[in-house]
């Protein structure tokens, strides 16, 4: 058996078409950073149990959570309120044979949707996320948009977790991303001072989707003209327009996050030259390194 973990922030609109997704589980734990909408109460009427924690950034909340959570069975299942596990996913998991797995976890298909119901096939980046595993095997890291770190083998489950991200619309898609776009740009200013190293080697064929994903976010971030390669490559690499309208114009709105994130990651440093207050480094970092950073972004 699976137990279903799902963390919400004001969910009242999306969590009972999460929870309705996921009947089937009989230890269903909403994780939850202090609503103060009704979504404990549905929560509650649905019969899940309810842990809450004040949200700090996301791989510490959901390491905390996996770590203090005390889950009915072995294996767990992630969504997110504005996901459904489809039916197709739904069978796949009840004829898993999770008692003799000698996985970690299992990458799940996830199925983007556009605000007019229309599948983001192409235009959709990461279509594969690590969702189900054994918490004690799970590890997240990144601020933002965390990285699925598992101790151990990976496998894979067929069926669609479908995602609905304009579910609020498109004004709250684009409050959230320019939240993102602060610890975006953070990571981003704590790399360059850490000196991390990315490899091109793991980027490009890495079997370990999280790991490819961590070294190509890394490299990508030194990219100059990072909005316009992203919106190129998603829209004719990926063929983001085969999608239509909608896939042209997520394209064009992932690539206008990406200008988010550089423009605050100059507002920090731009901040940081006129205060002199260079210790949000974590090394030790010059006025010249400073300046010299800030013109390479």
């Amino acid at each position: 058996m699976i137990s279903v973990l799902i963390l919400t922030k004001n969910e009242e609109q999306d969590l009972p078409g999460c929870l309705a997704s996921v009947k089937w589980c009989d230890d269903i734990h909403v994780y939850d950073s202090y609503s103060d909408d009704k979504t404990v109460e549905i929560a509650t009427n649905a019969n899940a149990k309810i842990t809450q924690r004040k949200f700090d950034n996301w791989s510490a909340h959901q390491n905390w959570g996996l770590k203090n959570i005390k889950f009915k069975y072995s294996w767990v299942l992630y969504i997110d309120a504005d996901e459904r596990v489809s039916a197709g996913l739904c069978n796949s998991l009840k004829l898993l044979n999770l008692q003799e797995s000698s996985h970690a976890a299992y990458e799940i298909r996830r199925r983007d949707f556009a605000w007019n119901g229309v599948w983001l096939k192409h235009a959709q980046i990461s279509p594969f996320y690590l969702r189900l595993f054994r918490p004690e095997k799970m590890h997240y890291e990144r601020l933002v948009n965390p990285v699925s770190l598992p101790d151990g083998s990976i496998g894979r489950v067929d069926g669609y977790l479908d995602h609905y991200p304009f579910s609020k619309g498109f004004k709250f898609w684009f409050k959230r991303h320019l939240n993102y776009a602060d610890m975006e740009a953070m990571m981003r200013i704590d790399e360059i001072g850490a000196e991390k190293e990315f490899s091109i080697k793991k980027a490009l064929f890495s079997k370990d989707f999280s790991e490819k994903r961590y070294h190509q976010k890394g490299l990508f971030y030194k990219l100059p003209g990072r909005p316009l390669i992203k919106w190129f490559y998603m829209m004719f690499i990926r063929g983001a327009f085969i999608d239509g309208t909608a896939g042209i114009t997520y394209a064009t709105m992932q690539s206008i996050y990406e200008y988010f994130i550089v423009l605050k990651t100059k507002e920090i440093l731009s901040e940081s030259m006129k205060n002199k207050q260079t210790d949000i480094f974590i090394g030790s970092v010059t006025d010249k390194e400073l300046i010299e950073t800030y013109s390479k972004i």
